[in-house]
């Protein structure tokens, strides 16, 4: 009886990774999250919603590279320390890990990257249809005054971009009246 309790230690032991990953990356993180919604803090929102950001991106990271990763031998305990970092509130890792590398880059104007604008072409002969061709043809089915209410809904930080566009299309620039719309 002795031995079996042992070899069953034995197993849990080694297997440690595998049976405490889901319930360290998963079954906690669902249940805090549950919990953060039910209550009235928004500071716990955030902290959740950061694991999961960062925990899908570790999951994409890991399917990208899958092939590699299972040469790293101590991938799965790497990881197991890791998300206890971010997932055990004294840490608050996942805020951490937001606040100083995900927050800058996503909001950092001069590396802001429209993803969802793919330039196509419409035939073998056609021009790229590329931002400036696609404004220039806004302009001509609504007019310039169309195109400059969507410039000022769309960009109310009123940043260099937007008079660098109307310059490229000829679109006139007055300061007074950009000043004060």
């Amino acid at each position: 009886m002795g031995s079996g309790a042992g070899n069953f230690l034995k197993v849990l032991l080694k297997n440690f990774d595998v049976l405490a990953g889901p319930v360290i990356s998963l079954l906690y993180p669902l249940y805090a999250s549950v919990r953060a919604i039910e209550s009235e803090s928004r500071a716990d929102d955030r902290q959740w919603l950061t694991y999961w950001v960062l925990y899908s991106m570790i999951t994409l990271m890991e399917l990208t590279f899958a092939k590699v990763i299972e040469w790293i031998l101590i991938w799965p305990y790497a990881k197991l320390i890791f998300t206890c970092w971010l997932v055990i509130p004294y840490f608050s890792g996942a805020a951490y890990v937001y606040e100083h590398y995900l927050r800058p880059f996503f909001l950092n104007p001069q590396q802001t990257i429209n993803i969802w604008y793919v330039p196509r072409k419409k035939d073998f002969f056609s021009k790229q249809d590329d931002i400036l061709t696609a404004a220039e043809r806004y302009i001509e089915e609504n007019g310039t005054d169309a195109f400059e209410k969507l410039i000022h809904r769309a960009d109310k930080s009123r940043t260099p971009v937007y008079f660098s566009l109307k310059r490229k299309l000829h679109v006139p620039v007055s300061p007074q009246k950009d000043l004060f719309v």
